[in-house]
Formats: C-alpha cells, sequence, structure tokens
C-alpha cells in the first residue's frame, strides 16, 4: 500500500497518523474486546471461541480512517482482527501496543497477490476497507489513484477466491459508485428515479467530469464483482457509504473527503449529496458480516444518515477541510431521492411494514 507525498515533513506526518490510528484501534483492545460475538461464542485471547472455533478476520487498510473503525469495532465485538499493514515498523508497533493476542499485524503488498494470499491465509473473511492514501491531501485524488485503487481490488478479491480458508469478503465501495448518472439515471426501464444498489455511476460521465474519485470507486467495485462471479464459493457484498464523516475526519481522511466533495455542486442540487458517520459504517459492516454468516445478506449496500439539504452545510464541511467556501444555492431534493432501505432492513429488528424509499425535501 503506498502513500502519495509532497514533501519529507508530509512523509513524517503521515508516520505520525498511521501511529496514531493504530493506537486508536488497540485502544479498545484488552477484556473489553473478548465479547460474546455471533451465536454466542466467546473468544479467548488465543482466537478460538467455544469448541475451538476460529473467530479470526482480516482487515486491510487498517490504518485508514473507516479501515480503523472496523478494526476497533470488531475488537469490539470480540473478534481477533488480523490487520493489514504496509511495513515492519507498523507490525511491531502493532505487537508492542497489543501483546494479548486479540489483534495482530500482517504485512503484505496489496498489489503482489502471493502476498496477499499468505497474509489472508487462516481467515475466513476479508474486509477491503480502502487503498491507503495521502492523509493530507496535498497530492489530491488522481486519476493514477483511481488506477491504483482499481489494480488494489483486483488482487485482493483474486487473492480472496485462491485462499482455500477465505469465504467471505466485505468490501469498502462508495455512494459516489451509484449516484453519477446522465438524466436517464440508471436502468431506463425502471418507473421509479429512486438511487439505489441497482445504479452505477457513468463512467464516461465520471471521466469527463474528471471525477477521479467516482471513476476509481466504481471501477474498482465492478472489478470485484466481475472477479467473484462464477469463481470458487466466494461471498461478496459491498458497501456503499456517503462521504465519511465524523472525530478527526480531516485529520485522517482529507484525500478521500475533498475528492468526494468535487463535483458538490451538482450532487447537492440534484439531493444527492449525503454523508455518514464513521461510526455508523462500521457498525455497517459488522453487521452485514454477520447477516453473511446467517446467509441473509448479498449484494450492494448503500450506507448514509444524511442528506445535505442546506448549502450552509457544504460550506461548513469546506471549512473543515480548508476549502474556499463557495455559494449554493438551493437543492432541488423534491425530484431526487436515495434509498437505503435494504440496509436499514438488514439494521433494524422491528418490522418496517411501511418503510418506504427516503425522499428529502427542503
Amino acid at each position: 500500500m503506498g502513500m502519495w507525498t509532497g514533501s519529507e515533513a508530509a512523509v513524517a506526518e503521515a508516520a505520525q497518523l498511521r501511529e496514531e490510528t493504530l493506537r486508536r484501534i488497540t485502544g479498545c483492545s484488552g477484556d473489553k474486546a473478548r465479547k460474546r460475538g455471533p451465536g454466542g461464542v466467546r473468544r479467548r485471547k488465543d482466537g478460538a471461541g467455544e469448541g475451538g472455533l476460529r473467530e479470526e478476520v482480516c482487515v486491510t487498510g487498517g490504518v485508514s480512517f473507516v479501515g480503523s473503525a472496523i478494526a476497533a469495532r470488531l475488537l469490539e465485538r470480540g473478534f481477533a482482527v488480523r490487520l493489514l499493514v504496509e511495513s515492519q515498523e507498523d507490525v511491531e508497533k502493532v505487537r508492542k501496543m497489543e501483546p494479548n493476542g486479540d489483534i495482530r499485524s500482517v504485512m503484505a503488498d496489496v498489489m503482489d497477490i502471493e502476498s496477499l494470499c499468505r497474509a489472508f491465509d487462516g481467515c475466513a473473511t476479508v474486509f477491503h476497507a480502502s487503498t491507503s492514501l495521502d492523509p493530507r491531501g496535498l497530492s489530491g485524488y488522481t486519476k493514477h489513484m483511481a488506477d491504483v485503487e482499481v489494480r488494489a481490488a483486483e488482487r485482493v478479491v483474486e487473492a480472496c477466491v485462491r485462499t482455500e480458508s477465505v469465504n467471505k469478503c466485505v468490501f469498502t465501495s462508495s455512494l459516489l459508485a451509484c449516484t453519477w448518472q446522465q438524466s436517464d439515471r440508471c436502468d431506463r426501464r425502471r418507473a421509479s428515479p429512486v438511487v439505489d444498489e441497482s445504479c452505477w455511476s457513468d463512467e464516461s460521465l465520471c471521466r469527463d467530469k474528471k471525477l477521479w474519485f467516482a471513476l476509481g470507486k466504481t471501477m474498482a467495485e465492478k472489478a470485484a464483482w466481475r472477479i467473484a462471479r462464477g469463481r470458487r464459493d466466494l461471498n461478496l457484498v459491498t458497501v456503499c457509504p456517503a462521504l465519511v464523516t465524523g472525530p478527526g475526519f480531516r485529520r485522517y481522511n482529507s484525500t478521500a473527503s475533498i475528492a468526494y466533495l468535487k463535483g458538490a455542486h451538482d450532487m447537492f442540487a440534484q439531493g444527492l449529496l449525503a454523508t455518514v458517520d464513521v461510526d455508523t459504517v462500521a457498525d455497517a459492516h459488522i453487521k452485514i458480516y454477520e447477516a453473511m454468516t446467517a446467509s441473509s445478506a448479498g449484494g450492494r449496500y448503500i450506507c448514509y444518515d444524511h442528506v445535505i439539504q442546506r448549502g450552509e452545510e457544504i460550506q461548513e464541511l469546506e471549512g473543515q477541510l480548508g476549502l474556499a467556501k463557495r455559494t449554493y444555492g438551493e437543492s432541488r431534493t423534491t425530484t431526487e431521492m436515495i434509498s437505503k432501505r435494504k440496509l436499514t432492513r438488514l439494521m433494524v429488528s422491528k418490522s418496517l411494514r411501511g418503510c418506504t424509499y427516503d425522499v428529502y425535501s427542503s
């Protein structure tokens, strides 16, 4: 996994941010982490549950904003976590921070399938959170980075297919892989204009508008599905979160956040600019994984908390990210919709009779 930075100072700061992220993850370890998991299985310090059941999962992009939140939530739920890191230095840091065995790190190159197979071996599930990016956003998310993300996704899923122990993969995509369509959004045969899991962003449109983040997420997710389908028994599910926010998002996730907001004017005008807290994203990943174990989850899941309806909200986000504030008109939210109905059905236990698509209007 690579970092793209603009100076030695930025590289030093990136290393500091990685260390802080690792401390955030391991801060939830210990007795708190060894709770009962799905089906009441309790994990011991050696990572085995009652009856010797092994409950170890691997998280790629584990030092990213989303990946670290997923890893921390898994630890809280009592899973043994194998964290994919990019350097021996990070391996040693995790070893020092977490001596009791709930979390361990393994060094692997996401561009090397054999390296990934060795890292995944013994795990039944892989959470592919992201490819590492410049945390300060100095270079921006470029077309090259989009290409790197696609190649990394191909290799991660291919490694999952080749690794005998792996039978599930929870893949983090983006809502932007669904929303960037021409005026006749989604399938032309559909009667409803709602943006849901059946919608895919138009790659040509993304290229024309230089929306490299949206293009990278769209192509990466499509590549994942292409490899997973028709191959060895691998259950793939993808999560499509909105703009991920939460404590420290500016510090830990600025590249992705700035790239996500490119094209914010159009998304806002169409009622498609949404946000989601990083804890909500992590919870969704865990819930989906547990449902996959029970064979009750599959396909894609759109994940968001809030659709932005006021220009002031975007300006506040841009201000937090150090971007120049722009002027925004009114959102035409009466004609556009986003649906998270599929995820809502999974996340809540009560009956959803009468639940409809989420429509946001001023």
